[in-house]
């Protein structure tokens, strides 16, 4: 059994088979799903025990979510992507929040008569901001998969902007290839290694020796140090 198992909504499930398990179990590890198998349990066994338990995951993932949601994004709390930094002021001329994307530079004025940091108004914002975050990542992720695609040979059918916050990237047996739009919050040495991973996955759909083989060749050598960079990151605002 690889040592990572894909699902089509929780992504990747990091694999421990433990000797003296004898049950599986499911728990989430740095925002990450982890299975803990015996060692009597198949690959089977665990996509019908993660289908059995499925509603009570969603359940987790969605507390998760809201228990980590203390982002904030204010005048002193700029937020970063790969292509703009938000820049916040305070307006007493307008109605509504207002955005403007200019050079690299996204200018969101606030009404002077809202909270900036109460939950309803940063909920606001950070719709703002990933509206202009999902325009980007159409602009600049599909040119950058081709062209790391192009660089090591790949080919792919087609490329969509996803809002997923479960995961980074997916890539099914037709070659389509799905990328969150909230990969604009990496470094971009760390969106190319999820690009890469990808498209790995045009040549190898599982995470077996073969496919770490070839992530580790096109990655020289730091497949896996990148791997635990990015579990660093939220795939979320």
């Amino acid at each position: 059994m690889d040592e990572v198992l894909d699902d089509e909504e929780f992504g990747e499930i990091d694999i421990v088979v433990n000797q003296r398990a004898r049950s599986l179990r499911l728990r989430f590890v740095d925002g990450r799903l982890r299975a803990t198998l015996p060692p009597w349990a198949s690959e089977h066994d665990l996509r019908l025990f993660i289908d059995e338990v499925r509603p009570r995951l969603q359940k987790m993932i969605e507390k998760i979510h809201s228990e980590e949601a203390s982002l904030v994004i204010d005048q002193d709390h700029p937020l970063q992507t790969l292509s703009f930094i938000t820049n916040l002021s305070r307006s007493n001329t307008r109605k509504s929040i207002y955005y403007r994307l200019a050079d690299g530079v996204l200018y969101i004025e606030v009404p002077e008569r809202l909270q900036i940091l109460s939950p309803e108004v940063q909920q606001r914002i950070k719709a703002g901001v990933e509206h202009f975050m999902r325009i980007e990542a159409k602009r600049l992720l599909p040119p950058r998969l081709q062209r790391l695609a192009a660089q090591w040979g790949f080919r792919f059918s087609d490329v969509k902007i996803q809002s997923s916050k479960t995961r980074w990237g997916s890539c099914n047996s037709r070659r389509n290839i799905n990328l969150s739009l909230y990969l604009l919050l990496l470094p971009p040495n760390l969106i190319d290694s999820v690009l890469l991973h990808e498209l790995c996955h045009t040549v190898e759909m599982n995470h077996g020796p073969r496919f770490w083989a070839l992530m580790d060749k096109v990655t020289q050598g730091n497949a896996q140090q990148l791997r635990r960079e990015i579990r660093r990151h939220r795939c979320r605002l």
